[in-house]
């Protein structure tokens, strides 16, 4: 029996990308997380990130931990790879993927819990090891898939919904991925689509591990007064330091600015960042400025958001650890397992 599959529907003249795919195309499945969550917002910015750069869904790995955070790569590029993971394991079953086929685009999805808490050390070694993928960890200081506990980015003061105040200090992702050596980072708000859009693209261009801490506000655990994870303290609070913008090599990088107020990035994909200071004395190519500035938002409760750092002249870890070209699974079984003549061979080689 012919099985029949139904027609997709299309509307008339709908724009396409590059591939003629659709912006549907890089949707998922429907959300089931609360109505009005930040994570949706950077579900969208996903999909729009990926249609606007042409990317092949099926180019695309998608891992994730758990969490509520964790539930969102569900919800964009439906024909991609993916994997959700044990509890803070995500960063090692990337490293593994991106290890055995370095052809693919790795995007792992995060929480502030699965990142910071149990899997700190995992992200660590990811940031370390400089894993060609691109990090989003949606931060909204709360355990929310568990009902609204502090996680290890919860600010000092900073109140949960039944009056608690948290008494211990936040870790700051960006400031950690600084001190360990991460050559892309950045921060966002879910509330900001166009500044995240644009990170998200220059996070996947970029060659390395690209981390984008997300504010993204928990609407049932985590939204309000006395919140700094909040919608209304990280409207007053966030601060664009600097505007980042990925630029194709088939585009006229100076196109969208003025001479002389943008520094372009040369990418090893041809294309490049174009980045515009919007703070005349802020420099996201200076490691220990980006370190700085990120010490001293803190004190004054600012949200300093926009590209924090970059840094092109780091490998990444396929170059470092001489990956092949081939797949693994596209290399023969007979090159795998040469046999017991050539174990012979290599251990006489020890003797």
């Amino acid at each position: 029996m012919t099985s029949f599959v139904k027609p997709k529907i299309r509307r008339l003249n709908e724009p396409t990308n590059g591939l003629g795919k659709t912006r549907a195309d890089y949707d998922g499945a429907m959300s089931t997380l609360c109505a009005g969550c930040g994570h949706d917002s950077v579900t969208a910015a996903l999909a729009r990130s990926f249609y606007e750069l042409s990317t092949d869904p099926k180019d695309v790995v998608k891992v994730s931990g758990i969490g509520c955070s964790s539930k969102t790569t569900t919800y964009f590029l439906k024909d991609a790879h993916g994997a959700n993971t044990v509890h803070g394991r995500m960063p090692s079953f990337a490293t593994g993927a991106a290890a055995v086929n370095k052809n693919l685009t790795y995007v792992g999805v995060s929480g502030d819990g699965d990142s910071l808490s149990i899997g700190l050390g995992q992200m660590a070694h990811a940031i370390r090891r400089n894993v060609d993928m691109i990090y989003m960890l949606e931060n909204n200081g709360v355990y929310g898939l568990t009902k609204g506990q502090f996680s290890a980015s919860s600010d000092i003061g900073s109140k949960a919904k039944k009056g608690a105040t948290n008494m211990l200090p936040p870790i700051d992702p960006a400031i950690m991925a600084l001190s360990i050596g991460a050559t892309f980072v950045a921060r966002s708000f879910s509330g900001d689509k166009q500044q995240l859009v644009s990170l998200i693209k220059a996070g996947i261009a970029h060659r390395g591990f690209a981390l984008i801490d997300v504010i993204s506000p928990c609407v049932s655990f985590n939204d309000h007064k006395g919140s700094t994870k909040s919608y209304a303290h990280t409207y007053q609070y966030y601060h664009k330091a600097v505007h980042a913008d990925y630029v194709p090599p088939s585009e006229e990088i100076t196109a969208a600015y003025d001479e002389g107020e943008a520094m372009p990035v040369e990418l090893h994909d041809g294309g490049s960042i174009m980045l515009r200071k919007l703070d005349a004395d802020y420099d996201p190519t200076d490691r220990a400025s980006a370190m700085e500035k990120l010490m001293q938002s803190q004190q004054t409760q600012e949200i300093l958001t926009g590209l924090l750092h970059i840094d092109e002249s780091r490998p990444a870890m396929a170059e470092h650890k001489k990956l092949p070209d081939t797949p693994l699974h596209s290399i023969p079984y007979s090159k795998l397992n040469p046999g017991a003549d050539a174990l012979r061979k290599l251990q006489d080689e020890f003797r």
